[in-house]
């Protein structure tokens, strides 16, 4: 009997002796390389869910890899009967909202000011010829999360939003959250994890609908860690104290004059035009990066005169607090459970994740599913969701204890998504560290939760969540509804403007230099917070010094 082997969904019967890369070219699923299957790109990398055992050895090229990743084109079926299931790191669009909603009016209209001119025939980059050609001049702005990757593509003369792309990022490989980055980034030579991600950019810009050389600036926004290893730099000191980047180093020494960072596309190999300039957005901290910074340009902070907050949802979730005269600003080691990571059954927000979820009264769980696929597992949304759903059915107690001891909860029989109290922990621990970040920066301020006038809520999955179960189990502060501003993506909008405007880029250089950032592991109460806000119940008050 063949092995039933799944690949991205799609299904087919396979004799021991091909490789995975040629099974899923026989069923349609494309696999990223750049070598033609010769094992030396290290690109076409595949997860393995299940039937790790059915599997020949790993190659030589794969002694990098681990927790269930393999190269396709060095992994071959070894068994005659069985079932693997597996997926690429590409498997089609993700579900990221990557429009920012109600910015600050004075953005919405801003007209392009673009470093990329043009005079005549040639195009100027900072008033300097380097090309003559009279087509469109593009740009793209970047969001590199830990998780995913998201991409516009920008008409520099006009503003237009021309195409947009997101993927999961591929240095998943490396592990799950930054510190893992860190580690392996150190202890693996060759900065795979940079080549991979930009292999797989690469990919993604030739399937842009223009011609890709005439891309002629690139700006690129995420967090520390994932910024400095898009741009090849040492990220060892990120991970060890003080926690400095490189970039924070010289510039605390004086030897650079910013911590943002610029090459040229031809150093980093992109396929756009050679002399393109590729900017890294500056960092406000080690942990609190160039996403975080992306994110005052996009909900205009520096000319806000309410007290407003921004709180980016992730592996490492980024919270600002302030208005144009004072900013806070901390980061929140939250890991990977909000986005599926560490969670039995959970997911990126790709086809069959279960986004939403409803507990009616005669018990019975209605789902819905991204793509309106066979569910595979849950998103981000889908946990919230679900959670909250445990919670007001009596399900499960505010600290995590499902009732009567029923564990795991049947979300899908039919497609065996279930969720475990070991799930839960998982996801309370993340939600603690948010909650910890809450409490100690607004007590910082000397503000309480509901002094704030607006509260935006970004990042990849945060568009997606519903507000009131995200209350219901004390992910954000319960305060009025209307206060909150699901703004999707605000790290690229804010990388998008910084491609439009000089003068929007150089301010933000200005305005990170007056952020205040907060270290929480040194706050006294830092533990009590963290271990009330394990709990799933509303988070009402913040003690405020004083």
């Amino acid at each position: 009997m063949p092995v039933a082997l799944t690949i991205n969904g799609h299904t087919l019967s396979a004799p021991a002796g091909p490789t995975l890369f040629d099974l899923a070219e026989q069923i349609g699923v494309h696999v990223p390389t750049s070598c033609h299957k010769a094992g030396k790109c290290r690109e076409c990398l595949v997860e393995v869910l299940e039937g790790m055992e059915l599997l020949s050895p790993p190659a030589p090229e794969e002694q990098h890899l681990k927790d269930g990743f393999r190269l396709s084109c060095r992994c071959h079926l070894a068994s005659e009967s069985g079932t693997v299931r597996c997926h690429t790191l590409r498997r089609g669009r993700m579900q990221i909202e990557e429009h920012a909603l109600t910015l600050p009016e004075r953005l919405a209209t801003m007209q392009p000011d673009a470093a990329v001119t043009r005079d005549g025939s040639w195009v100027l980059l900072d008033g300097a010829p380097l090309v003559s050609y009279d087509g469109p001049l593009h740009g793209l702005a970047v969001d590199v999360g830990t998780t995913t990757v998201a991409v516009r593509l920008v008409n520099l003369e006009t503003g237009e939003l021309v195409a947009r792309i997101a993927f999961e990022n591929p240095q998943r490989f490396g592990g799950s959250n930054v510190m893992a980055r860190i580690h392996f980034d150190t202890q693996n030579p060759g900065r795979l994890l940079q080549r991979t991600l930009l292999s797989y950019l690469g990919h993604s810009i030739e399937e842009l609908p223009v011609d890709p050389l005439t891309i002629y600036e690139v700006v690129v926004a995420g967090n520390s860690t994932m910024r400095d290893l898009f741009f090849g730099l040492d990220v060892h000191g990120i991970g060890q104290k003080p926690f400095h980047s490189v970039t924070e180093t010289e510039f605390r020494q004086g030897r650079r004059a910013s911590t943002s960072l610029a090459t040229t596309a031809k150093k980093l190999r992109l396929p756009i035009h050679p002399e393109a300039r590729v900017v890294g957005l500056p960092l406000i901290s080690a942990h609190v990066g160039a996403d975080a910074a992306a994110n005052l340009l996009a909900v205009d902070l520096a000319h806000e005169d309410r007290l407003v907050a921004v709180m980016d949802i992730g592996t490492n979730t980024e919270l600002i607090l302030g208005h144009r005269q004072r900013i806070l600003a901390a980061s929140c080691p939250a890991g990977p459970a909000f986005e599926g990571g560490g969670v039995a059954c959970g997911m990126a927000a790709l086809p069959g994740a279960i986004e939403r979820v409803a507990i009616h009264d005669d018990g019975r769980v209605e789902t819905q599913v991204i793509g309106a696929e066979p569910a595979e597992g849950l998103c981000g949304s889908g946990l919230v969701d679900l959670l909250g759903e445990l919670l007001r059915t009596g399900r499960m107690s505010p600290r995590g204890r499902f009732s009567a001891g029923r564990s795991p909860f049947i979300v899908d029989a039919a497609q065996h998504v279930v969720v475990s109290e070991r799930d839960v922990a998982e996801l309370a621990q993340a939600k603690g560290a948010n909650v910890a970040g809450l409490q100690i920066l607004f007590k910082q301020f000397g503000v309480r939760f509901d002094d704030v006038e607006v509260f935006y809520l970004s990042g990849g999955f945060a568009r997606h969540l519903d507000v009131e179960a995200c209350k219901r189990v004390g992910l954000i502060p319960d305060i009025p509804s209307e206060r909150f501003v699901k703004a999707g993506n605000l790290s690229v909008q804010g990388a998008m403007a910084a491609l439009l405007s000089r003068r929007r880029r150089a301010e933000l250089g200005q305005l990170v230099r007056g952020i205040t950032h907060v270290e929480l592991e040194t706050d006294p109460e830092f533990f009590d917070h963290f271990v009330e806000g394990c709990q799933f119940a509303p988070l009402a008050g913040v003690r405020v010094s004083g």
